[in-house]
This record gives structure tokens, sequence and C-alpha cells, in this order.
């Protein structure tokens, strides 16, 4: 878990090295990460949702197998295209692996599901807090394609261990759904207005940290902080996220999955407005709100999903609900890096991050009330 949110979500970081090596502009650039986050939430998503029946652990050994082989591939690649194809496939893996380990985890748990899975999201905060000033120091210290060979080889090792151990329980209930079952069973899930409602709004409640990354560390250094220290201000809220994954956790064990969800959305709202401020004992508070919101929203969702879908579904529902992440993720960095350069200032795409996540929060609200199991 350590090795798949921490390098999609460091594009912010990867911008301006990557534009010099390779001779493309800021926004163009920007439409190449978006490109890796659709593959990551939206390609890992149907695989998720066809890969029901399929065993976990042969899926992650595919995962590490396409990053080792793209780990290199910058040495060869020159163009616009050629990096389309690579973080394509780069998101897609890292995208797999996290549907993979992020629904059968929980699957070998029952009463204690909420502490469970906010453990194993542990290492999805830890990858939030240590890539982003990793991926810098790597950048600074060597060659784009050096430091790209160094981290994605990394990952693929990680992988390689994952696909070794990962499976689902034996005891547990496992879908028989044939492929076409699958279909018509999504398509009939697709009309149904909490679907819509929890689609939409978890398509939000995620979009607004892909919207924050594509600033954050712009944001940070306009604030007075070198590179570095503004990778690691970014870095930093996923470090804070590390707690109240755990936290979280146990706390929807105690209260519920909706109530803690819908309180980290709140917080992380309360967190970006105090961003807007340019005193930074008020921003080191919005950035340890943030750092706890994010924490309880990306722990939380799966076993809200679980309660509300049937939990043989476990890697469809959370690939599913991965394609409504990467549809938000897809238009983000574009419009936070255009913003930016509209306004030339931070105030609009704060406000725009805002809105966003009360938009979520919502949707959520409506898309759960009167929660119970659901079909489908």
């Amino acid at each position: 878990m350590v090795f798949t949110f921490g390098t999609p979500l460091s594009y912010g970081i990867f911008r301006e090295p990557f534009s010099e090596a390779f001779g493309i502009s800021p926004v163009a650039l920007s439409t190449v990460f978006s490109v890796m986050l659709f593959t990551f939430f939206i390609g890992s998503g149907a695989i998720g949702v066809l890969g029901v029946r399929l065993p976990a652990r042969g899926i992650l050994l595919a995962c590490a197998a396409t990053t080792g082989f793209i780990a290199p591939a910058l040495y060869v690649v020159e163009s616009y295209v050629g990096l389309l194809v690579v973080f394509g496939l780069l998101g897609l893996a890292l995208g797999t692996a996290f549907v993979l380990v992020a629904s059968v985890v929980p699957r070998w748990f029952v009463r204690r599901r909420g502490a469970a899975t906010g453990l194993i999201f542990v290492g999805n905060g830890l990858g939030l807090f240590i890539f982003p000033p990793l991926w810098q120091v790597a950048l600074d210290t060597y060659s784009v394609e050096y430091a790209f060979v160094l981290v994605i080889g990394s990952t693929a090792a990680a992988f390689l261990l994952a696909g070794l151990v990962c499976k689902r329980p034996d005891w547990v209930e496992q879908s028989t759904a044939s492929v076409s079952d699958m279909v018509e069973w999504t398509v009939g899930l697709a009309g149904s207005r909490r679907f819509q409602y929890l689609f939409v709004g978890m398509g939000l409640a995620f979009a607004w940290y892909h919207l924050l990354a594509a600033f954050a560390v712009d944001l940070f250094q306009a604030r007075g902080l070198t590179a570095v220290g503004a990778s690691t201000a970014f870095g930093l809220i996923g470090g804070v996220s590390i707690v109240s994954r755990i936290a979280s956790g146990y706390l929807a064990d105690r209260i519920g999955s909706r109530q803690a969800f819908l309180g980290s959305l709140a917080g992380s709202a309360v967190g970006i407005a105090l961003l807007v401020a340019p005193q930074t004992s008020l921003i080191v508070v919005g950035i340890v709100l943030v750092g706890l919101g994010l924490g309880g929203c990306a722990t939380l969702y799966i076993p809200l999903l679980l309660e509300v879908y049937p939990p043989e579904m476990d890697s469809a529902i959370v690939g599913i609900f991965n394609i409504a992440a990467g549809i938000g993720s897809l238009a983000m960095p574009p419009l936070g890096t255009a913003s930016i350069a509209y306004t030339e200032g931070y105030t609009a795409a704060l406000g725009l991050t805002c809105a966003v996540i009360l938009g979520g929060l919502w949707l959520v609200i409506a898309g759960t009330r009167s929660m119970g199991a659901v079909g489908g």
C-alpha cells in the first residue's frame, strides 16, 4: 500500500523536472498526469469489476511485472505520446494493486473491520508522506530517467512481495458471477438513485485532494518555503493522515462508518479554508486538519461501501467507486493549473477545492440516508 498512492499523487513535483527533460510545457504535461490518474482509478476500477472471480495473487504479480517493465522506459521514450503510454501503464498497475489489497484485506475481518482497514491504510498514508520528498530528492540528485528507475523498480519489488502473500480468505463467500452477470449487475446498479448519489459523491470526496495536489507544492513555495520544504509540507498531509487512518478505523467501529466518514470530509473542508491565510500558524493547522480528514476519508469509504453493498462483490464495489474517483481526477490537474495561471494566485483554486468537498459531503449524506444493505 505504501507504493500505490504515493507516486500518482506526487505529480505536482514531476512537472518542472519532466518539463525541462522532455521539452513539454507544464500545462501539456499535466494532461499526462491526468491520464495516469485516469488509469489509476478508472482502468483499475474496470479490472476490479471484471476480476472479482480471479485470484488476487495472479493480478498482483501482473502488476509487479508491468511496473518492472516500464521502470527503465524513460531511457527510450522521448515524446509526449511515449510519456502518455508509460504513465498510463504505471497508473493502471498502481491502481490495480490498490484495488486488490484494499478490497481483499478487510474481508479477513468482520467485528473489527474498521480498525483493520485503518491499519492496512497506514501504508497508504506512509506513501503520501514519504513519496513527495522522496521524488523531490531523487529528481534533484539524479537524472529524471535514473530517478524513475530507482523508485518504480522498488515499486515492482514491493508488488512482487505482495503478490506472494495476498489472497482472499478460504472461508468467505466468493462471487461466482460470469462476466456477463457482472455487466448486468453493474448496469442494474447504475439505475439506483442511491448509487447515483454515492457515485458522484464519492468521486467528489476524492477529487478535492487531486485538485490540491496539483498546486499544493507551488502554494507552499509561494508562502516562503524552499522546494524541498514545500514538498515535505505537502508530504506532511499524508503523514498526519497516518494517525487518522488508525484512529478513524477504531472510531468507525464505535460510532459507525457513515458518521466517521462525514466528519472526516467536513474537517478537510475547514483545513482547506485555513490554507487561504498567509500566516504560518494557520497553514500548519490547515495541513493538520486536511491530513486528518484525508486519512479518515481514504480509510472509511471501503467499510462504508461494504455495509451498503454485498461484501462478496468486494473488488467489484471498490473498482466501481474507483471509477468515480478517476472521473474527477481526470479533470483536476489541468483545472488546478489553469485556475492558478488565469488568476495568478491560489485563492480561487482553494475556493474551488473547498466547494468540491462540500458537494461530495452533501451527496454522500443523501446517498447514505437510511442506510441498509442493498443487493443490486
